[in-house]
C-alpha cells in the first residue's frame, strides 16, 4: 500500500512538473519574457566570473579536445555522446552549407566535397556556453540544473530525474541523457580542475591555442586580452542567453 501512494505521489509530482515547465515554453513561445532571468549574478570585486574563448581561425579541427573530455570526465564512449565536439562546414560555391562532425571530430575529418566546388572550409568547437540567462536553468523543475558562483553551469545528478526539459530547451544542442545513469550530463568546464587552478582538460591539449579560459572579472586574463584584441560573437545572440562562449571569426553559416 505505501509502495503504491509513493508511486502516486511521484506521478502526480512528474505531471505537475510536465505542467509547469509546458506552461513557461508556451508562455515564451507566445510572449518573450520581459524580464532579466538569471541563474546567478556575476559577482564584483576580485571573485573569478569564468568564461570561454574559441578562436576558429587557429582550429585544426585535429579533435583533440573531444578525445580529452571522453577521457577526462565520465562520457559514454559511443559516438553520439559528447561534453564537446568539432564541426566542419564546407560552404560549396553555389552557397549552399554542409556540415559534418563525425564522431564528434574523434576520428578526424575526410572533405567529402570536391576541391572544385567548395568556396571556403573551417571548423568550429561546440560545448557548453555557460550562459548566464541559461533556459536550461529555467525549465528544470526540481533545480538540478544550477549555476555556480563563479558562472558555471553545472547538473546535480543527485537531483535530476530525467525529464529531459533542459536538454530541449538548449538551443545550442550541448546535453544528452546518459544511458545507464539515465540523468543529463554535459560539460562541466571540468570544474573539478578549474577549482584547483588547472586548466579543462580540451584546453590543455589544443596543440594550436584555439581555446582560451579565464576569468571575465580580471582585466588581465587572456580570456579578457583575447575579447578586446579581437571582435568576437556569440553564437545565437538573438535568444538573449547571454552566452559566455566567445569567438572569433564566426562566419554567419555557423548555427
Amino acid at each position: 500500500m505505501k509502495r503504491n501512494e509513493e508511486k502516486s505521489s511521484r506521478r502526480s509530482f512528474l505531471k505537475t512538473s510536465v505542467a509547469i515547465a509546458g506552461g513557461v515554453v508556451a508562455t515564451t513561445l507566445i510572449k518573450p519574457f520581459s524580464g532579466v532571468v538569471l541563474a546567478t549574478e556575476r559577482p564584483t570585486g576580485d571573485k573569478p566570473w569564468y568564461g570561454i574563448g574559441i578562436d576558429i581561425e587557429k582550429c585544426i579541427g585535429c579533435g583533440n579536445c573531444a578525445i580529452a573530455c571522453k577521457a577526462e570526465n565520465p562520457v559514454p564512449p559511443e559516438p553520439f555522446y559528447f561534453r564537446n565536439w568539432v564541426e566542419q562546414y564546407t560552404v560549396r560555391n553555389d552557397g549552399t552549407v554542409k556540415v559534418e562532425s563525425p564522431n564528434g571530430g574523434i576520428d578526424g575529418f575526410i572533405q567529402t566535397v570536391p576541391n572544385e566546388e567548395i568556396f571556403k572550409s573551417f571548423f568550429v568547437p561546440k560545448m557548453c556556453n555557460h550562459c548566464v540567462k541559461s533556459p536550461c536553468t529555467q525549465v528544470c523543475p526540481v533545480g538540478a540544473t544550477y549555476e555556480t558562483p563563479d558562472g558555471v553551469n553545472l547538473v546535480d545528478k543527485s537531483y535530476c530525474i530525467g525529464c529531459g526539459y533542459c536538454i530541449q530547451a538548449c538551443p545550442y544542442g550541448c546535453r544528452y541523457m546518459h544511458p545507464t545513469e539515465h540523468v543529463v550530463d554535459k560539460c562541466t568546464l571540468c570544474y573539478h580542475r578549474i577549482t584547483k587552478g588547472l586548466l579543462p582538460a580540451c584546453f590543455e591539449v589544443c596543440p594550436t591555442n584555439a581555446r582560451i579560459f579565464g576569468n571575465l572579472n580580471d582585466p588581465n586574463s587572456d580570456l579578457v586580452k583575447f575579447t578586446k584584441d579581437h571582435s568576437v560573437r556569440v553564437l545565437k545572440p538573438h535568444l538573449n542567453t547571454v552566452p559566455k562562449l566567445y569567438y572569433n571569426a564566426l562566419e554567419e553559416e555557423v548555427r
